[in-house]
């Protein structure tokens, strides 16, 4: 339990017509008592004798110069059935940044403290109102991007998440305490249970939540995709196309995009950032050369490469020499040709242009008339989640998370693979409590000082 009060602003700083000061903690009634004058006839209040979660209309007054900061509502909400579980005052003022600023400095002159980004959503994890991985999807929810990834972010705020660790984790714990008591009580007759299928359930149960998790970091995180080819072959009409609007310039002359164009768009619910790219081809121009370089650091930190081809002109050198970059990384997958301009006359065969990256997916498309544009985005869809090669429901997770469980797994496979060797069972019960420790992590059931200042110190202050 905490013994200070904190105060923050609680919405995003600017102009706007509300914001919010949030303060929680024992002394939040008070310190509100002291500054708030409730009524228009600003009549002295205490805070405390309000009633709980009901808006009172007010003003709130400097107590030195009695002078009349803003007008506002406040609210106070009694523990345990507020978001820290800690007595909470909430006052909403106007939102312009002055006002904002000088209602949170009285409240921190009257007894609060400033709150550290994250530190109300850590108190609700501390205080058990939430689980860590509830925590984290409250970030989840206020970084979404699209729709998709908003139902995702709030379902995992509901404890989706756990659920879908417990089978594991419980399997997890009932066998790890026949492994120590076993080892502990060599002599007693202990309960046994079968390790064979215990591992193999908890394995299991992890490999069905890594498979989702895979692809819920794409939900979470997004998909990088650069838009490559040689000069004039239309990737900034593309980009605009995609976008619904006329972000790139657009012209007749080739090299006219010197520099690289990031966007966001929503891709059927995945979040994804386009990267319109300077044509790449051999140039004497300097400024242009430094733009080609530009393109080709963004294809090399880009999960997809979308490579248009302009279908109305012969294949050319340029564009082999785009194929052949492309092809270094048909490995890791995340290649897609656009077969361009296919409202006007085809002027040959690309056949042999394709045949250097064999099995990638082509659509042929144009800009001007939209024609395949919704073939592109479902074949981009697909090749993103693809790669991520999960099943199901996402689990949006943060790459923290996903490192936790893939290394809750790789010990359940460890303890399986030690188990088939017959290797004593108390060196088995180090890789089972590795993979509870690590699933832990996600929960919070077993969790350091550093990884929770980790995990909190990227919320924004007031959340």
């Amino acid at each position: 339990m905490y013994t200070d009060t904190i105060a923050a602003i609680a919405t995003p700083q600017g102009d706007g017509g509300l914001a919010i000061i949030r303060l929680s903690g024992p002394d939040a009634g008070s310190v509100a008592t002291r500054i708030f004058l409730r009524g228009r006839r600003l009549r002295q209040t205490t805070v405390g004798e309000l009633e709980s979660h009901r808006l009172y209309y007010g003003a709130i007054v400097d107590p030195d110069s009695v002078a009349v900061v803003d007008e506002v509502m406040l609210v106070q909400m009694l523990p345990p059935a507020t978001y820290t579980r800690e007595l909470v005052v909430e006052i909403s003022c106007h939102g312009g940044p002055l006002p904002v600023r000088a209602v949170l400095a009285l409240c921190l002159r009257h007894g609060a403290r400033l709150a550290e980004p994250g530190e109300f959503t850590l108190r609700a994890f501390l205080n058990g109102r939430i689980d860590l991985s509830q925590a984290e999807a409250v970030a989840g929810i206020v970084g979404a991007r699209t729709t998709r990834s908003l139902d995702l972010a709030v379902g995992e705020l509901r404890g989706r998440l756990s659920e879908r660790l417990r089978p594991a984790r419980d399997t997890l714990v009932e066998t790890l305490a026949y492994l120590d008591a076993a080892a502990d009580f060599p002599d007693d007759e202990i309960p046994a249970i079968e390790l064979g299928p215990s591992l193999v359930t908890a394995r299991d149960a992890l490999a069905a939540v890594v498979a989702a998790a895979q692809t819920g970091v794409l939900y979470r995180e997004g998909v990088h995709i650069a838009i490559v080819g040689k000069p004039n072959a239309g990737k900034s009409s593309l980009l605009n196309a995609l976008l619904g609007s006329d972000r790139a310039i657009v012209t007749d002359v080739a090299g006219t995009t010197r520099d690289v164009i990031t966007e966001s768009v929503n891709l059927n619910g995945l979040p994804a950032t386009l990267l319109d790219t300077a044509g790449i081809a051999d140039s004497a121009d300097v400024i242009e050369r430094i733009g080609i370089q530009r393109s080709r650091d963004a294809l090399s930190s880009s999960g997809i490469a979308l490579f248009v081809v302009d279908r109305s002109r012969p294949t050319s050198s340029e564009d082999a020499l785009v194929a052949e970059l492309l092809a270094v990384r048909l490995s890791e997958g995340g290649v897609l040709v656009a077969l361009n301009k296919c409202d006007l006359p085809d002027a040959g065969d690309h056949t042999a242009l394709l045949r250097l990256l064999p099995g990638v997916p082509v659509v042929a498309i144009s800009t001007v008339d939209g024609a395949g544009l919704d073939e592109l985005r479902t074949a981009l869809f697909t090749l993103a989640i693809g790669q991520a090669d999960a099943s199901g429901e996402p689990a949006l997770v943060t790459i923290r998370q996903l490192d936790a469980l893939r290394r809750a797994l790789a010990h359940v496979e460890a303890a399986e693979a030690a188990l088939a060797v017959a290797i004593p069972l108390d060196l088995i019960a180090v890789d089972v409590r590795g993979a509870l420790h690590a699933v832990g992590e996600i929960t919070g059931e077993r969790i350091d000082e550093a990884v929770l200042d980790e995990i909190f110190r990227r919320f924004c202050i007031g959340k």
